[in-house]
């Protein structure tokens, strides 16, 4: 059996990070996902799609994610059945996520809905100059290649 989805879109809202009884760290969050094609009115339709995450993947997201920035969520589809106060029962989809990456680029000033979004948050060891460019030409004059 295969259940495997990959989903790339905006944040709706901020993570919630909760732990669990157990110490365990969870976090949701909601994706907005515009789709591929026009609705007869001629406008595009977006679908917002929940997503729960667990342990390590709930702490980074939670701390470096927030409300508008581009996420790519690779998870699983869970869908869980309950019963309301009121006796009726309900449904609900979500996405367990396994990964969540960024989906676009550092935000220009360097901040996201508040939260510090340094080089240091990519994996980098410190922030780096304006004026970087990782796809600059390489002179190879001397014939010593860098690698």
């Amino acid at each position: 059996m295969l259940n495997k989805i990959i989903i790339m879109g905006r944040l709706t809202r901020d993570p919630e990070l909760r732990r669990t009884q157990s110490g365990t760290a969870v976090t949701s969050f909601s994706i907005a996902c515009d789709r591929d094609f026009k609705s007869q009115s001629g406008e595009k339709e977006t679908d917002f799609i929940d997503v729960v995450a667990w342990r390590t993947t709930a702490e980074f997201v939670s701390k470096y994610f927030a409300m508008g920035r581009m996420a790519v969520v690779i998870g699983r589809l869970q869908l869980r059945d309950w019963t309301d106060r009121d006796g009726n029962k309900r449904r609900a989809a979500e996405i367990v996520a396994d990964s969540v990456y960024f989906g676009d680029s550092k935000p220009a000033d360097a901040q996201a809905g508040g939260k510090q979004t340094s080089a240091a948050s990519y994996g980098g060891a410190a922030e780096l100059p304006e004026d970087f460019d990782p796809f600059s030409e390489v002179d190879a004059s001397d014939g010593e290649l860098p690698f």
